[in-house]
């Protein structure tokens, strides 16, 4: 895999969409790791109340005593809301379910909309040398997520390949829209990557058919199977790269990262 591009600020992704269940937060853990395994610095901020990306990369419930809810909120110190992870080059700050309520208490902040893009941008981030930023945004188009977007340089958004899997994202191609109008004209979509693939099911075939020929270049050349290593791996609260390296979950979520350093490589250039 090529080397990571050389940065003086992280590139800041969000992970987002509103639909639950179609890989966001597998997509959000294991293309960090992938990255990471490059020799990309990444740091995920887990934004999602359930905590799921946190649980998947090995934070136990007990060892979040501050998560993304003290440093959105309540300004924690970035050393004290970064933790590490069992693969080398990345962390996390962590999530519990005290994030939702962040929605309420966000609503009488009049920075509301900027607390995570001012909170990633404070000179102490300098000095954890970062590459990449994953936001694993929560399955719903709140103040959380618009947060996310507007400190985000571009929004990945997973896809399953399943019937009605494109009615679903006009909303959120409509928040997007709406972001780059107000606070951040410079939000762009990463792209859009399917996930839950099966070769053996027509169906997926013409969904990856549709997506194609309605969003062209959007989406990613790179599929995700559906792959059972890729399921299992959360249980052992670990990427499925650790869990079994050699899966076709685990090469195809190489091949992603590959494809993102590349395209970044690209506009660098």
């Amino acid at each position: 895999m090529p080397e990571p591009r050389s940065v003086t600020t992280p590139r800041i992704i969000a992970v987002a969409n509103q639909k639950g269940g179609v890989g966001k937060t597998t997509t959000t853990i294991n293309l960090g790791a992938a990255l990471a395994e490059s020799g990309a610095r990444v740091l995920i901020v887990d934004l999602d109340p359930q905590g799921n990306a946190s649980t998947g990369l090995g934070i136990a419930a007990g060892a979040r005593a501050i998560t993304t809810y003290d440093f959105l909120l309540d300004e924690a110190a970035l050393d004290d809301a970064v933790q590490a992870t069992s693969q080398d080059r990345l962390s996390i700050i962590p999530a519990t379910v005290d994030l939702s309520s962040a929605d309420i208490e966000l609503l009488a902040n009049e920075k509301r909309s900027f607390l995570l893009h001012d909170a990633l941008r404070q000179p102490a981030m300098e000095g954890l040398s970062l590459d990449y930023i994953l936001i694993d945004c929560p399955p719903s188009l709140n103040l959380l997520t618009v947060n996310a977007m507007v400190a985000a340089h571009s929004v990945l958004i997973p896809l399953q390949a399943e019937f009605f899997a494109l009615e679903g994202l006009s909303q959120l191609m409509l928040t997007i829209r709406e972001v780059r109008q107000s606070a951040n004209a410079a939000l762009r979509i990463e792209g859009v990557l399917l996930t839950m693939v099966d070769a053996r099911n027509n169906l997926s075939a013409q969904v990856e058919a549709d997506a194609r020929d309605t969003l062209g270049d959007l989406v990613f050349a790179t599929r995700i199977p559906r792959n059972v290593r890729v399921s299992e791996a959360p249980s052992y609260a670990m990427p499925v790269l650790t869990y079994d390296s050699t899966s076709k979950g685990a090469q195809a979520y190489r091949e992603l990262a590959r494809e993102i350093i590349q395209r970044h490589a690209r506009i660098a250039a």
